[in-house]
């Protein structure tokens, strides 16, 4: 993402950005490439705040066809039938996204995502995965790792009014102040893999109750065969018993996971937008921190409940156990 320095238009296009962080920090994002991968209400957000900060492109995927519920959350979607008829969601968001600014080249890739190979994500710098599914998120966060470069791996859920972000920086450097002093740190993050399968023991009585309901809401989807949001209130027991056996499995109380908010995740498939907002908006915050290399990363995990207003970071990793 080095290399050349800032056009005269992009300098006063993005003065104020400038002014904030940097233009180094502002050339390394007109230089990145980030690849996006299902687009409901939160990730809509995310690529709209992206867009408008100034990345060099954004890749989107999503061919799913335009749905009730893509209409209450995507603002990216124009009300009007005429303007979507025939087209993708990521064919429709493509456009609107490139009215935000002309100045960011907005791309559309058809086809499945964990079928590409490991090397089509090599001319990415950052990935963000939307309501993917549980083996998605595992195979491509292992292709990105497999590569010489360090790709920045991210996954976005929202469900009802309630939200979680995963992050995987693998080793990442990065610069913070400190006592007017800029102090080089890093970081070492788990694989998506390693990050859902700590055994639940260990993990403190504190944690957000919503890490342990989003591991129980994706194995009934893997076990099921459901896309994300496949799900409705005759869905619970079989939720509720596969919350049994896994709380059983990890030697824990089951009360660790309230049946209140398993029954809150599977009924309230459409997404409640100011938590859409709230969400999307941090996922682009840590992105954009995470290509210019400034500030410090959320670690790795991040929950948002709109019910109690409450975000929460969270670092789930094996040295729980060590």
């Amino acid at each position: 993402m080095d290399g050349e320095e800032l056009t005269e238009q992009e300098t006063a296009l993005y003065d104020r950005q400038i002014r904030v962080w940097g233009a180094n920090a502002q050339r390394r994002l007109t230089k990145s490439h980030i690849l996006v991968s299902g687009i409901k209400g939160t990730v809509a957000e995310f690529c709209k705040n992206i867009v408008l900060a100034g990345v060099g492109s954004v890749t989107l995927m999503d061919d799913s066809l335009v749905n009730e519920e893509a209409l209450n959350a995507n603002f990216l979607i124009p009300p009007d039938e005429n303007a979507y008829r025939g087209k993708t969601v990521a064919e429709i968001c493509c456009d609107s996204l490139k009215d935000f600014n002309p100045m960011v080249l907005v791309s559309v890739e058809k086809g499945d995502l964990s079928a590409r190979s490991t090397e089509f994500f090599e001319k990415f710098d950052v990935v963000v995965i939307g309501y993917g599914s549980l083996a998605t998120k595992k195979a491509v966060n292992e292709k990105c790792r497999k590569l010489s470069k360090r790709v920045a791996f991210y996954t976005v859920d929202c469900r009802d009014s309630c939200g979680e972000i995963f992050v995987d920086l693998q080793d990442y450097k990065y610069t913070k102040k400190k006592l007017e002093e800029k102090v080089e740190c890093e970081l070492n993050f788990p694989s998506f893999q390693e990050a859902v399968s700590v055994p639940w023991k260990p993990i403190p009585r504190r944690t957000a109750k919503l890490y342990f309901a989003m591991r129980v809401i994706e194995v009934f989807e893997e076990n099921e065969g459901r896309k994300h949001g496949e799900c409705s209130l005759l869905d619970l027991p079989t939720v509720l018993e596969i919350k049994k056996k896994l709380c059983e499995a990890n030697s824990v109380s089951e009360s660790l996971v309230p049946d209140s908010l398993l029954e809150r995740l599977i009924t309230g498939t459409i997404e409640f937008p100011p938590a859409c907002a709230i969400v999307g908006g941090i996922l682009a915050q840590e992105v954009i921190k995470a290509v210019s290399g400034k500030g410090e990363p959320l670690k790795n995990f991040f929950y948002y409940d709109a019910q109690d207003g409450k975000g929460v970071m969270e670092d789930i990793s094996n040295s729980f156990t060590s």
